[in-house]
C-alpha cells in the first residue's frame, strides 16, 4: 500500500496569553486528510531558522491557507495599512519565498484566500487592501454577525476561464462560491494566467503558467464543508492527486538511490 503524501499547511504565528503558537484552522488539516487524502503537517512560521529548501526536501505538496491577517503592504509598494490592520510579519516571511522555491522545485501547490493572495504577491503582483472601497468592486467580505454556516454560503457567482485549469477538472462556466475577504488582486503577478473572475471582474483564482505540478490559487474557501460541494472537492482531490504523483516519485528516486 502506498504511503499517504505528505502535505504541508502554512501556520499563522499567533499569541495565545505570555505563550506563542504556530496554528493552521482545523477546516484546512480536515480537508488535506479527507479530501486530499493526504497527511498534514503543519509548517511553523520560523524563517530565521527553516530554509525552505530542507522544507521541500520532505513534503509531497503545500497547501497556503487563509488567515485573519493580510500581507504587509510594503511587500507590493502599497501604502501602509490602515489602523488595526491584522498582520502576521512572521509568516510573510515565510511563506512568500517558500512559495517561489516550491514552484520552481515542482512540489505541488494549493493557495486560498491569504494564501491566493501571497501567491501574487510573491511573483510581483499587489493587492487592493479595501476592495469594497473600489469604486465598481463588489463587497466581498462576509456578514460576521452571522452563523458559519451562513457566512460560508454561496455569495456570488464566478465565470470559470474555457482552457484552465479549473476548467480541465470538469467545472462548468459558472459555479457559485463563498465570499470571506476584504482584500483582492489589484495587479495579476507575471506569470499567473486567470481561471475565474467575479462578475466585478475581480480575479478569483489563477494558475502559474509555467509551474512544473498543480499550482493553483483561489480567493474563496474550497475547504469549508469540501466534501458536500463537487465543485471544492474537485479542487482539492486534484491538488490530493499532484501530491501523490510526487510522493510516488520520491520515493522511487529514493529506493533507486539505495540500491
Amino acid at each position: 500500500m502506498s504511503r499517504l503524501p505528505l502535505i504541508g499547511v502554512a501556520a499563522c504565528s499567533k499569541q495565545v496569553g505570555l505563550h506563542a503558537y504556530h496554528i493552521s484552522g482545523d477546516k484546512y488539516v480536515r480537508a488535506v486528510a479527507t479530501a486530499a487524502k493526504g497527511l498534514p503537517l503543519i509548517i511553523p512560521s520560523l524563517a530565521d531558522l527553516l530554509d525552505p529548501a530542507n522544507i521541500l526536501d520532505g513534503l509531497d505538496g503545500i497547501l497556503f491557507t487563509g488567515s485573519p491577517s493580510n500581507i504587509e503592504p510594503f511587500y507590493y509598494d502599497g501604502p501602509a495599512s490602515a489602523p488595526g490592520t491584522a498582520h502576521d510579519p512572521a509568516r510573510d516571511q515565510t511563506t512568500l519565498p517558500l512559495i517561489r522555491a516550491a514552484i520552481v522545485a515542482g512540489v505541488p501547490v494549493l493557495g486560498i484566500c491569504r494564501g491566493f493572495q501571497e501567491m501574487n504577491v510573491a511573483f510581483g503582483g499587489s493587492l487592493h487592501q479595501k476592495v469594497h472601497e473600489v469604486p465598481g468592486m463588489m463587497d466581498h467580505r462576509e456578514d460576521d454577525t452571522q452563523p458559519l454556516d451562513v457566512q460560508y454560503g454561496p455569495a456570488h457567482p464566478v465565470t470559470i476561464s474555457a482552457g484552465g485549469v479549473l476548467a480541465s477538472l470538469g467545472l462548468p462556466e459558472t459555479i457559485q462560491v463563498n465570499s470571506i475577504h476584504g482584500q483582492g488582486v489589484d495587479r495579476l503577478a507575471p506569470g499567473l494566467h486567470v481561471e475565474a473572475t467575479a462578475p466585478d471582474g475581480l480575479v478569483e483564482a489563477f494558475s502559474v503558467t509555467d509551474g512544473k505540478a498543480f499550482a493553483l490559487g483561489v480567493q474563496w474557501h474550497p475547504e469549508w464543508q469540501v466534501s458536500s460541494n463537487p465543485h471544492y472537492l474537485a479542487i482539492f482531490q486534484a491538488f490530493g492527486n499532484a501530491c501523490r504523483k510526487r510522493a510516488t516519485q520520491r520515493d522511487a528516486d529514493d529506493a533507486s538511490t539505495n540500491a
